[in-house]
């Protein structure tokens, strides 16, 4: 307000219905619009994520917990690594991500392989080299060492796929 107007030469505020209505639906026209886009870009411009990265050797299981002719799928620094123990090669630790497609790997008893349940690929579980299927190269080693009776996983010794 300025000098020269006075409270009483403003004219009065009226709302009326339609006016409302009208508010009403323009804002209910941008929160939909909103409630569309902020996903849409929320997923094209994903927030960067902070891997861990290595963090040591991890303690995954107890040698007892995986006896002779078994293998266990444990997470190590986020990813998925097979532990094995064959009769043949003792305890060994290879990436559980098929180098085929990405998909986890898994321990087939019966035939004492690691197993791809994608496009069955096989792998041997002592060197960890593809014995049947699509997948282009052998699922890499990491290290591994048995300590007091537990099982730690360090570094992986190859190239991860995908990463």
């Amino acid at each position: 307000m300025n000098a020269s107007t006075q409270p009483h030469d403003l004219p009065p505020i009226t709302s009326t219905r339609r006016g409302f209505i009208k508010w009403l639906l323009g804002t209910s026209v941008v929160a939909t619009v909103a409630g569309v886009f902020v996903p849409v870009i929320g997923y094209l411009w994903p927030p960067a994520r902070k891997g861990r990265g290595y963090s040591g050797p991890t303690m995954v299981a107890a040698l007892a917990d995986i006896p002779v002719g078994t293998g266990t799928v444990v997470p190590v620094d986020d990813k998925p690594v097979i532990i094995v123990n064959t009769a043949a090669g003792g305890v060994k630790a290879f990436s559980a991500i098929c180098t085929h497609l990405g998909c986890v790997v898994d321990w087939n008893k019966g035939k004492n392989v690691i197993q791809s349940p994608c496009h069955d690929g096989r792998f041997n579980p002592v060197t960890g080299d593809v014995v049947s299927g699509p997948p282009p190269r052998a699922l890499p080693a990491y290290e591994l060492s048995v300590k007091d009776g537990k099982i730690y996983v360090g570094k992986p010794l190859g190239q991860i796929y995908g990463a």
